[in-house]
């Protein structure tokens, strides 16, 4: 397929077609991760207090329907203590109750840290891996994904205000091959808290144990307690996040019958999504310049 053709794809009307079976369920836990909405309730307090640090303003819960399930891709911001998800997920068990289904893909290091792994599962955790995902979604669940992972939430300082997935397509095949659609959030602010200089990916290439548990960066960072830190977390400086959930976009509806496997017409996709999502943050921070 030539470029012009995976472009005119993005913008053709197409009629709806069949979607895949999903569970619409209303089971708190219909993938059976462990996930305990008992469990988030006695901690939402917690959350709620740390995500409360970056002065948060959500906006646009309300464009979702009442039920999932959704594909939730966001941006990724503040190095290596991310407030995002917390932000986000504290706003939404308070607009709409813990007892939705909705997880959140972390990392297989985190996952598996004593003590650790077992709590976040409770939350909604799971490993982020597209299988799992795709399980999540098929039984009902809403799943929230960072495409840009460590590239993203490790982007230098002078690009604070970029949406950086690095090319990562996952996420649209994922929802190509569910038939769930896809909801946009995009943070702006929360990548002011934190000072990084270097996503330092020439370190990282002298640390094979880095390349073994999947990390390609070594971020270079200024902050206390350290001064200069190399992947250590930093205390976060004070800051005012603004985060925008756009309306569910049904992939079908807007771009027609797309074959997943079809690199041009996914990357043509990627592109349209992902330029909407930097208009977005555009919009954002220019706002938070003003204040």
């Amino acid at each position: 397929m030539s470029s012009s053709a995976a472009t005119a794809i993005v913008r053709q009307d197409a009629p709806e077609q069949d979607k895949p079976d999903l569970a619409l369920v209303r089971d708190p836990d219909p993938a059976r991760t462990g996930r305990d909405p008992e469990f988030i309730r006695r901690n939402q307090g917690v959350l709620e207090t740390f995500a409360s640090y970056f002065s948060p303003d959500v906006r646009g819960l309300d464009r979702l329907p009442a039920e999932g399930p959704f594909l939730i891709v966001g941006n990724h911001s503040g190095g290596a203590t991310p407030p995002d998800m917390p932000i986000l997920m504290t706003e939404w068990w308070k607009q709409r109750g813990v007892d939705e289904p909705v997880y959140g893909l972390f990392h297989s290091v985190f996952m598996r840290i004593p003590g650790v792994g077992p709590a976040m599962a409770k939350a909604g955790g799971v490993e982020a891996d597209p299988a799992t995902a795709e399980r999540v979604l098929r039984a009902g669940g809403s799943v929230m994904v960072f495409p840009g992972g460590d590239y993203d939430v490790f982007r230098p300082f002078t690009e604070r205000h970029h949406v950086e997935f690095a090319g990562r397509t996952g996420f649209i095949k994922l929802a190509l091959r569910t038939g769930v659609p896809i909801v946009p959030v995009v943070n702006c602010g929360a990548h002011n808290s934190v000072v990084i200089l270097s996503r330092g990916e020439g370190l990282a290439r002298w640390m094979p144990h880095l390349r073994l548990m999947r990390v390609k960066v070594m971020p270079i960072m200024l902050g206390l307690p350290w001064g200069v830190s190399f992947g250590l977390p930093t205390l976060p400086l004070p800051t005012r996040s603004l985060v925008d959930v756009a309306a569910p976009i049904d992939l079908v509806s807007r771009y027609g019958d797309v074959d997943p496997d079809d690199a041009e017409a996914v990357r043509a996709i990627y592109d349209d999504i992902t330029g909407s999502m930097q208009q977005t943050m555009d919009s954002l921070a220019s706002e938070l310049a003003q204040d």
